[in-house]
């Protein structure tokens, strides 16, 4: 999945980093080369945020504007995608409403998809990640939980679940909202 990340309008964020390794930096206290963290040079990165976890543990190896908010965009499929593996079988079959195909912003990516069209659950996912159709993230929003809005709920409860604390979604595909946000950090 491909985004476009937006800063969200008076987020801030701050700096902070430990433990962190990389090409021409000391290793920690510890591993080879018995260096203190203190010891370890800070990354520069060019984006506006980013982090590093440890996959193993999730300790913060390296935030930069972590908790700042952003625009997720269709970094927002991710969570679509999860919701309806959770709660579909691939092989329901989806049918996509009037409002799921028609109720986009000028120029969002479609599969051009009608109002009375089936694909099935399996086929809506490849349409969801793989070319980011947000008509297909409307139709399976609908299929799992009735409507956009009632997913929207059950991707924030599900996101609090994960531990996301500075995350709100408001719609399946990351479309522009301004109540739809979410943290470099809870997105790692």
């Amino acid at each position: 999945v491909s985004a476009v990340v937006q800063p969200f309008p008076g987020s801030t964020g701050t700096e902070e980093t430990s433990g962190v390794t990389g090409p021409g930096t000391a290793q920690p206290s510890g591993q080879a080369g018995n260096s203190s963290s203190s010891d370890v040079t800070k990354p520069e990165i060019s984006s506006e945020a980013g982090v590093l976890l440890n996959a193993s543990d999730g300790t913060l190896l390296f935030s930069k504007n972590g908790d700042a908010r952003y625009y997720p965009a269709s970094i927002t499929k991710l969570m679509t995608a999860l919701l309806v593996a959770e709660n579909c079988s691939l092989s329901d079959r989806v049918t996509f409403s009037k409002a799921a195909t028609t109720n986009l912003e000028s120029g969002a990516v479609t599969l051009g998809l009608v109002e009375g069209d089936t694909l099935t659950v399996e086929q809506s996912l490849y349409g969801l990640m793989l070319k980011s159709a947000n008509e297909v993230a409307n139709g399976l929003a609908e299929h799992v939980s009735g409507s956009v809005s009632a997913f929207a709920a059950r991707m924030n409860a599900r996101a609090a679940q994960l531990g996301c604390t500075g995350t709100n979604f408001a719609n399946p595909n990351g479309l522009n909202n301004s109540n739809h946000y979410t943290t470099p950090h809870d997105m790692a």
